[in-house]
């Protein structure tokens, strides 16, 4: 095996000044340290600033800035800053390889001393399931806790919530920990993961071990020599740090990483616009200053010939084939060193391989997969029969969504990105036609190549931060509409990952002036680490201000000691003052079969979304569309996954996601606003410009 020393310069972050400082940074493989100095010449001098010991070292990035990435090891976190995004790739490539080559000689280590004695994994895996499990029982109870103080104002108790929060966030923070523990040590997979993350193809390691114990054995040498005294108290320990910071051998490996806090005021430099012409002149090559550096070119990389697009979106049924997330270990290790608990995932880089083949626009439309449900809400005779025909369509939209048992991401909708489909409805058609009946509209639908006996779904992303997809869907000859929108808030959750969908949906019915307000449920993916699988929950209402009926759903998630899954309980209550009961009462899978029971005594078949056909959406072809449309936006993307090109895959998702920023650059530089195509703010809502109540 090779190893190398990287060098360069680079900008470090600093509490004392306050801002971004030049340095010169030293990556000794062998030795697994990053250390930097003032400057090249300190650096020969072998005066070192300070040094980031890489052993058990997480690497992390920011999705919304191309050029900055962090360190975190021993309980700190080291921010720094490259000349652009292809030096900051440079930097974590081999900073990564560094970190995972230096685990595995600890694990080595470890298991020599111990005799050779090999870890029970599925022990392991058992204990730290039953904590995640526990974890999430107590967030519940704390939720509970919460809840009761709001309501009874008890403010001698709020002590107690924010130390109960602080064990909760402890807990989450050892249970990452964990798993990043487990992911990696799976013996003889290091260089697999390896190349998995660099696309690279790794020799064999016969040979290697002898000279990676060497490495273990300098390692040791240098800890001892740096405390040779095994009793030291904390002060003499920082004390013998600082002093190795002096030392002419830069390869010195200190008992912890630091960083000195005395940086001289003549040693800074201003990252943004001296870092270039700084490093240009050190390392004998004259870098252009970031005035000067090219903007990145907004033509694909991709321009594969006589590709077959509309192919890449026929319905093949399920999508088969696991997710293992454990022979991508270090992709998934280097995801988990971006995330913190409980912060939003929209700004983390997810792994390509995990996306689904579709925008998150386009799994929207799925909401009215069985369209026939949805516009017999319009045709019902009673206000009851009415509001129960909403929920049926309610609890019957959320199975089409997901195409495979496996949890996988759709693609993150770039702001103006728009989807159309419609669905033909035969049986509206013909009874249209038997009855003569006409629909009086001022214009044609918003799709104008579409009937008023069609079913026509239209989504537009209005909003880049926070992420806010919108819809529209109408069926002119039912006189029934729908408009809503989705604020998706991430969040990571120790062994799980929750999306939580903010937001409301209206269904509204013409003929008699009444709508019927909704609410999503939140949905989890849960097993991130092995085989990822998804589940909703939440409390969700159904309610028509004009009637008063409304209903309450509860879509539960499963209980550590049960076995149960995806299972939904919906009622239906009369108005205020008619009765306190419900008249209806759901139960079942929301992906199965529900039964009812009326309050009369009678139970009846509810749904069986397990039999239930999905009706097929149309699509215009992928040539026909328009340039932002999502489906020819995200062509190559799709096409990579389905030929499993990750590398083309993430490039072309990369393309995509660099035109974004470049264009809300543009937009800021020029003071320009973006205006949405088909929807509009209006308070705290979005609404449809030209809905199907503004046309008949």
């Amino acid at each position: 095996m090779c190893f190398r020393e990287m060098e360069g310069a680079l900008s470090k972050w600093t509490n004392v000044m306050k801002g971004w400082q030049y340095r010169w940074f030293v990556l000794d493989d062998s030795a697994g340290l990053f250390s930097y100095y003032t400057s090249r010449e300190k650096m020969r001098r072998g005066v070192r600033r300070g040094c980031v010991r890489l052993r058990g070292a997480l690497v992390g990035i920011d999705d919304e800035d191309d050029s900055t990435f962090t360190i975190t090891v021993d309980n700190k976190t080291f921010h720094f800053q490259a000349k652009d995004s292809e030096e900051r790739e440079r930097w974590i490539r081999a900073l990564e390889d560094t970190v995972v080559r230096h685990n595995m000689i600890a694990r080595r280590g470890v298991g020599g001393r111990q005799g050779g004695g090999s870890v029970k994994m599925e022990d392991f895996e058992r204990k730290l399931a039953e904590t995640d499990c526990y974890l999430q029982l107590l967030i519940s109870q704390n939720n509970e806790l919460e809840q009761q103080v709001d309501k009874e104002g008890g403010e001698v108790y709020q002590p107690l919530v924010e130390r109960v929060n602080e064990m909760v966030e402890t807990v989450k923070h050892a249970i990452v920990l964990l798993q990043i523990a487990k992911n990696a040590s799976c013996p003889g997979e290091e260089e697999e993961q390896l190349a998995m993350v660099h696309g690279t193809s790794r020799g064999s390691s016969d040979g290697v071990e002898g000279v990676e114990e060497a490495r273990e054995t300098r390692a040791d040498t240098d800890s001892r020599s740096s405390l040779s005294s095994p009793r030291r108290s904390p002060a003499n320990i920082r004390s013998a740090v600082a002093k190795s910071a002096s030392l002419k051998n830069p390869s010195t490996i200190p008992a912890v990483s630091y960083s000195s806090s005395d940086d001289d005021e003549d040693d800074f430099f201003d990252a943004q616009d001296d870092m270039a012409s700084k490093a240009g002149s050190e390392s004998g090559s004259a870098a252009p200053p970031p005035s000067a550096t090219p903007t990145p070119s907004l033509v694909s990389p991709l321009t594969p010939s006589e590709v077959d697009w509309d192919a890449l979106y026929e319905e093949d049924g399920e999508e088969e084939g696991d997710v293992d997330m454990k022979s991508h270990g270090s992709v998934i290790t280097h995801l988990l060193s971006q995330v913190r608990i409980g912060m939003d995932l929209t700004k983390i880089v997810l792994p390509t391989f995990i996306l689904e083949r579709r925008s998150l626009l386009e799994m929207y439309a799925d909401f009215f997969a069985h369209p026939d449900i949805f516009t017999d809400i319009a045709v019902k005779e009673s206000q009851e029969e009415r509001m129960v025909q909403v929920l049926r369509w309610y609890l019957s939209s959320f199975s089409a969504s997901r195409k495979s048992t496996i949890a996988k991401k759709p693609y993150n909708p770039i702001i103006g990105e728009i989807f159309r489909c419609w669905w033909s409805l035969p049986s509206i058609t013909n009874n249209l036609a038997a009855s003569n009946a006409t629909i009086n509209s001022t214009s044609p639908p918003p799709i104008p190549w579409c009937s008023s006996s069609d079913l026509v779904f239209l989504a537009e992303q209005v909003s880049h931060h926070p992420p806010i997809s919108a819809f529209y869907v109408e069926c002119g000859a039912r006189q029934i509409s729908f408009t809503g929108h989705i604020y998706t808030k991430s969040a990571f959750l120790g062994m799980s990952v929750a999306v939580h969908n903010v937001g409301e949906g209206r269904v509204s019915l013409l003929s008699t002036g009444e709508d019927y307000v909704v609410t999503f449920p939140s949905a989890y993916g849960r097993s991130i680490l092995t085989t990822p699988w998804v589940e909703l929950g939440g409390k969700c209402d159904i309610s028509c201000p004009q009637t008063g009926y409304r209903a309450e759903v509860e879509f539960k998630c499963k209980q550590f000691w049960g076995t149960e899954q995806n299972k939904v309980v919906a009622e239906v209550f009369p108005p205020v003052g008619v009765s306190k009961k419900s008249i209806l009462k759901v139960e079942g899978e929301w992906n199965g079969k529900m039964v009812g029971k009326w309050s009369s005594g009678k139970t009846e078949n509810f749904l069986d979304m397990s039999s239930m056909p999905v009706h097929t959406k149309v699509v215009k072809t992928v040539a026909e569309q328009e340039k932002y449309e999502s489906r020819r936006l995200w062509r190559e993307v799709t096409q990579g996954l389905k030929s499993n090109n990750i590398e083309q895959a993430t490039d072309a998702k990369c393309f995509l996601e660099q035109k974004q920023r470049e264009e809300a650059k543009d937009r800021k530089e020029k003071a320009e606003k973006w205006d949405n195509r088909m929807f509009l703010p209006i308070g705290e809502n979005w609404h449809f410009k030209d809905t199907l109540g503004n046309r008949v």
